[in-house]
């Protein structure tokens, strides 16, 4: 089921922040205000990337929680004496392939950025449906959100991940949701360790009888994909060390809590993860802010996708992501940049409806949170979800034809479309696959091997 409203596209607007617009034009304007916004996270525009749309199975979803004991507790540890412990709970929201007969749409409840605002989602996930046990197992993808977010920020990449075959576990990081939303060094230190902690909680459900995750998940194939503060923790994970001069920032981590990622350390070398198979980082934050270099980042060996807006504000894009890509040496790597677009490239999901609203705790619009200047939310989705397709399919799959739509010309602008009468690409088409005529305009993808390679 394809859901594009074709009126909302041609208005140029996202028809899941444009409620009214999904109504029936003979329905009265009183009723029309009243109706509940359905804010579909599911939407694919008819101009979408061919890797866009989703897949043939049905998912189900379920909200699980896991503990992690005995942890420093970094928003209360302070310069002198023992840091406090305490034990750090995560929920998880976990999507899977769900047995045949499965319906195709379920809904979610959440908040918005302000963490007050109720909101319901509506997308393709069925609560608590039976796994599809007979397909599996399925590789891993771990869902990390920025600061704040919450574990639904990019619930539409989840679900299309899980209708191809995926299970896709989000993750509410505590002290970094918008209903809790803590003290940064919380963030900066427990980021990667919340990562690695999910994985490890996934394989001991996947191997136990009695869990739904019985069987389901092969965790020795899994991909990481952050957005923001997520990405940040993704490059840790992936490898790579923070520099000692960001271990002793002020306004970070107190006490030197973070050196336990710094490059060299004993603590970060033995976090090598060789589960983790393919990171994707939506604009990860902390290169501009000195938190890695050159040195620090040849730690990074797992094959990694970078996704920036090239005006990022806040992670910056020339001393930013497209930093750390080119001194990403000793990974394969990919970064696609979208031209003209801010920090929300391509990751969040369409703002709800609700956000359009000036919020009084906030002193502006969560819209703002979600949405692009430039850009629009549903077309970035489909972006995304086309080339995370592509580039799981290819490192976690082993699915070589996806090679073919990342072996692409850096700047699609440069792409010539040439086809022949029965409407197949001649020798002289160079026009990024997967992509219709005039739609990857403002879009480039770099790529690098190895070095040495």
């Amino acid at each position: 089921m394809k859901i594009v409203y074709a009126a909302a596209l041609a208005a140029g607007l996202s028809t899941a922040l444009t409620p009214a617009l999904a109504q029936d034009a003979t329905t009265p304007a009183n009723e029309t205000q009243q109706a509940a916004p359905q804010n579909r996270i599911d939407i694919i525009r008819p101009d979408a990337p061919e890797l866009a749309e989703h897949g043939d199975l049905p998912i189900g979803v379920r909200t699980v929680e896991v503990t992690n004991a005995d942890q420093i507790d970094i928003a209360n540890t302070t310069a002198t004496g023992e840091p406090p412990r305490y034990e750090r709970t995560l929920t998880l929201e976990i999507w899977y392939p769900a047995a045949e007969g499965t319906g195709n749409e379920g809904t979610y409840e959440t908040v918005l950025r302000d963490g007050e605002t109720e909101v319901t989602l509506t997308g393709r996930g069925v609560r608590d449906a039976e796994p599809a046990i007979e397909g599996g197992p399925y590789p891993l993808v771990i869902i990390s959100h920025g600061y704040p977010g919450n574990r639904f920020l990019m619930s539409h990449l989840a679900e299309n991940l899980a209708t191809k075959g995926y299970v896709v576990a989000s993750i509410d990081h505590l002290e970094s949701t918008y209903s809790d939303q803590g003290a940064f060094g919380s963030t900066l230190v427990n980021r990667s360790l919340d990562q690695i902690f999910v994985l490890d909680e996934i394989e001991r459900m996947s191997g136990e009888d009695g869990e739904f995750l019985s069987g389901l998940v092969d965790t020795e194939n899994t991909g990481l994909i952050g957005y923001s503060m997520g990405g940040y923790g993704a490059v840790i994970t992936a490898g790579g060390g923070v520099t000692g001069t960001s271990v002793g920032y002020e306004w970070g981590a107190p006490a030197g809590t973070l050196a336990i990622h710094q490059a060299g350390s004993p603590e970060h070398g033995e976090r090598a993860e060789d589960r983790i198979k393919a990171v994707v980082a939506f604009a990860p934050w902390g290169r501009q802010r000195g938190f890695w270099d050159a040195e620090g980042l040849k730690g990074i060996e797992t094959p990694i996708f970078y996704v920036s807006g090239s005006v990022d504000d806040v992670s910056g894009y020339e001393d930013g992501v497209k930093m750390l890509y080119e001194e990403t040496v000793n990974a394969e790597r990919y970064l696609l940049t979208f031209e003209n677009a801010n920090h929300n490239a391509a990751a969040p999901m369409p703002a709800p409806a609700e956000s359009w609203t000036v919020s009084e705790k906030l002193g502006y619009a969560p819209f703002d949170h979600y949405a692009d200047p430039v850009w629009d939310t549903v077309r970035m989705n489909n972006i995304a979800q086309h080339f995370v397709t592509a580039f799981l399919g290819k490192e976690l799959k082993g699915e070589e034809e996806m090679g073919d739509y990342l072996d692409l010309i850096e700047n699609a602008a440069d792409g010539v479309t040439a086809l022949d009468d029965e409407g197949e690409p001649t020798d002289a088409h160079t026009y990024w696959k997967g992509f219709a005529d005039r739609t990857a305009m403002g879009l480039s993808l770099m790529h690098a091997m190895p070095a040495g390679e």
